[in-house]
């Protein structure tokens, strides 16, 4: 029997098979807006058969988009614009949907990534506007350099996490992932190369963990105990004295301890000097790494997980609880039908497909 279609609990959500779509930006949002655009793709990712579909790094406030066409959800403009996507998904499709809530901190105000490289945008000049961090350091010497949040700035962050929690309540996420990775704003506290500071939210482990604990706790008080909160994190910055997997473990620990359903291990986008090697499961080794000190809290590995037989191995070995696909499923949005074809698993199906199951694979939507 294969593992990765074996369920799998996520804290109170129960997921069907272990493989997990993770946030992908589409920066096609209209001023925070959710748009045709995220009907069209997230419609078409919520038929693909996999376990959960979390929804693209959405905003807690304007300042916190990575660009200015960055979903959000922080008013209630955008709450109804999503309210419609999201109704969309649920006449068509049953599968468990959970969304990312993200600020960007200092590496907020640029371009699109197709534009200008995604370059960063002064405050001043049109689609930007003035970025914050841990420290006033920005992402590249060249940016625009950000505010470093005093303590009622740190304050006004964790009330926009938790209005947007509520908000994804209402909209009836069964899952809420915050982003502390990819050297957005929750990561930027977490490492000492982007935080020097000598108050209580910097120096020692202790301290630079503060913040990113006090927004899960804020947002697990804030939503039911029947909806899961999870983090994901960036296990290492790949630059020596950076974000490591040892302090990754100490907050995984911490979550552990705090209640957090899981945790999502990618890596990097903090420092523009990472030196990141790639092969096939380059990160997977980080999840297993932290995995192996947890108690019972489940890990989601990500990162060039393409291969069917290679996602089994991962989690019959117990290396990760599950595996999460971005760039692989938007090249193949059917990826979990065909891994179920190779393993000799089963995978649901809207009816309207149930006619195209090949004759090679019998039993393939069960």
């Amino acid at each position: 029997m294969s593992q990765l279609f074996s369920p799998l609990a996520l804290g109170p959500l129960s997921l069907p098979n272990r493989i997990v779509i993770a946030p992908m930006c589409q920066y096609s949002a209209d001023a925070g807006r959710a748009s045709d655009w995220h009907a069209q793709h997230l419609g078409s990712l919520a038929q693909s058969g996999a376990g959960l579909l979390i929804l693209e790094a959405t905003a807690v406030e304007v300042r916190g988009r990575i660009t200015w066409a960055d979903l959000g959800l922080y008013d209630d403009a955008t709450e109804t614009a999503l309210k419609h996507v999201v109704t969309s998904l649920r006449r068509w499709s049953d599968m468990p949907l959970g969304i990312q809530l993200a600020h960007a901190g200092r590496k907020a105000s640029t371009h699109k990534p197709w534009e200008h490289g995604g370059a960063a945008i002064a405050a001043d000049a049109e689609h930007g506007w003035q970025t914050v961090s841990s420290t006033a350091r920005p992402f590249n010497a060249s940016d625009p350099a950000p505010q470093a949040l005093d303590q009622a700035g740190i304050d006004a962050v964790i009330d926009a996490f938790v209005d947007s929690a509520r908000r994804a309540h209402r909209l009836g996420f069964e899952l809420i992932e915050l982003h502390g990775a990819h050297g957005y704003l929750l990561h930027q506290f977490l490492s000492p190369l982007s935080n020097d500071r000598s108050d209580p939210y910097g120096g020692s482990l202790e301290n630079r963990l503060r913040f990113p604990l006090q927004v899960f706790d804020a947002v697990r008080a804030a939503v039911p105990g029947s909806m899961a909160v999870g983090m994901r994190i960036s296990a290492s910055d790949w630059v020596e004295g950076g974000w490591d997997v040892a302090q990754s473990t100490a907050l995984a620990q911490a979550l552990e301890a705090h209640g957090c359903s899981y945790l999502h291990v990618s890596s990097g986008g903090l420092d523009p000097r990472q030196k990141i090697v790639l092969e096939d499961g380059y990160q997977v080794p980080f999840a297993s790494d932290i995995k192996a000190q947890l108690k019972t809290m489940p890990v989601i590995a990500v990162g060039l997980i393409t291969d069917p037989r290679h996602a089994e191995r991962i989690v019959a070995d117990g290396k990760a609880d599950a595996i999460a696909l971005a760039r692989g499923i938007l090249y193949d949005p059917r990826w979990p039908w065909h891994a179920a074809a190779a393993l000799g698993a089963s995978v649901h199906a809207s009816p309207q497909y149930l006619r195209c199951q090949p004759r090679s694979a019998k039993g393939l939507f069960g």
